[in-house]
């Protein structure tokens, strides 16, 4: 627990971050936060107090130095408590992995990241625009160069989670200007740059608590040395991109693998819980439910071992040659469409009652919806996966 967390230049932390009573504070709160379509300010309070938003910054950065492995059970933890507070605190863990990936391939470009997220800055994603199915491929937003070396963002990003609370924006753009261009600009942005308007459109019918608004840039500023990379548009080798692609999947599955725990949970119990008028025993004991209750069980017992084996291998610098976007695409939406099927058996399993608003498992469902709107989707995912085995088409 918090009590042998370790201090820099310490050993790392080895015990359970999230313990039991902060978990059930958390998980009581999510029923407020997504009734009133409210951002999850005190979980992320408690979090920031357990040190959870520097848990993956090396000890002698500040940090607690858990590896991807760990940092994934514990989201894991958080999501079957609360999946809104979970997926938002997760974009800012995904950057504090990006850097600790690259550094630990020899790359300390995003130290600064390590470093400013011990001290308590708060790290969100912007790469998502409307209509853009390029990903991190290609950005409709203007990335336009100045003479300090620095650059001014035009556009307007989209599902940019943490929105009340970033203190640093991760972001991209188009660069059509210099002389090289194109290039896509990766770079961070700082909130009290001038251009930066958050706008209050987050009114989903799941994750809710994540207040993940849109973003508009109007000529926002970025200084030159926090501009990270400078990318030909389309697929890249760089390490930055194998980094952003590897902790944001592993991650985001994380998240959802703790869905389809919490929603088997509530399934046995339900089964428990309930009597049949026409047998006079709980359903536990009828066959029907039971089937529902070992699908369900199986096809979430298959998630978490390729889980750990690609968040092992990223800790360990396994080398997976070209199929590595192959395997973190296709544990993405396995993870996902998995956690949406737990969901809907547990579903059945609780009857009628898992209709009210009021119900975890109605909220459960609303929430694993979201997973189909993470990249990469569907069409996506089945794509990467058949150029990895046949090649790209002609």
């Amino acid at each position: 627990m918090l009590d042998v967390m370790s201090e820099p230049g310490g050993t790392p932390f080895t015990g359970t971050l999230l313990g039991d009573e902060l978990l059930a504070r958390i998980h009581d709160r999510a029923v407020r936060y997504d009734r009133d379509n409210a951002f999850f300010t005190e979980d992320l309070d408690e979090l920031k107090d357990a040190g959870y938003l520097r848990a993956l910054v090396p000890v002698e950065l500040g940090g607690l130095g858990l590896t991807l492995r760990q940092l994934a059970h514990e989201q894991l933890r958080l999501a079957s408590a609360a999946p809104a507070t979970a997926l938002a605190v997760n974009m800012h863990l995904v950057w504090t992995g990006v850097a600790k990936s690259l550094m630990d391939r020899g790359d300390d470009s995003l130290e600064f990241v390590l470093t400013e997220a011990a001290a308590g800055e708060v790290f969100a994603f912007a790469i998502s625009e409307a209509g853009n199915d390029l990903v991190l491929f290609g950005s409709t937003t203007d990335a336009r160069p100045r003479p300090d070396g620095g650059y001014e963002f035009t556009g307007t990003k989209i599902f940019t989670s943490l929105s009340p609370a970033w203190t640093r924006l991760g972001l991209f753009g188009l660069d059509t200007r210099s002389d090289d261009a194109p290039k896509l600009v990766h770079a961070f942005l700082d909130r009290s740059a001038s251009g930066i308007t958050v706008l209050d459109d987050w009114d989903t019918i799941g994750m809710r608590a994540s207040q993940s608004n849109s973003t508009r840039l109007d000529a926002a500023r970025v200084v030159a040395d926090r501009v990270i990379r400078r990318l030909d548009p389309g697929p890249n080798a760089d390490p930055l991109i194998f980094a952003i692609f590897a902790n944001f999947e592993i991650l985001l599955s994380a998240v959802y693998t703790g869905i389809g725990q919490r929603a088997l949970e509530l399934a046995v119990a339900s089964a428990r819980g309930r009597s049949s008028a026409r047998t006079g025993t709980t359903k536990d004991q009828d066959p029907d439910t039971r089937w529902k209750i070992a699908d369900a069980a199986i096809a979430q017992d298959a998630i978490l071992p390729q889980l750990d084996a690609l968040a092992t291998d990223v800790d360990e610098l396994a080398d997976r040659g070209d199929q590595w976007f192959r395997a973190l695409v296709g544990l993405k939406l396995r993870a996902t469409e998995n956690a949406r099927f737990v969901v809907d058996q547990a579903i059945r399993v609780a009857g009628g009652a898992a209709y009210s608003s009021s119900s975890e498992l109605g909220r459960l469902y609303r929430d694993v919806l979201a997973g189909g709107f993470h990249p990469s989707n569907e069409d996506s995912a089945h794509s990467t996966v058949a150029t990895a085995l046949l090649g790209p088409i002609g």
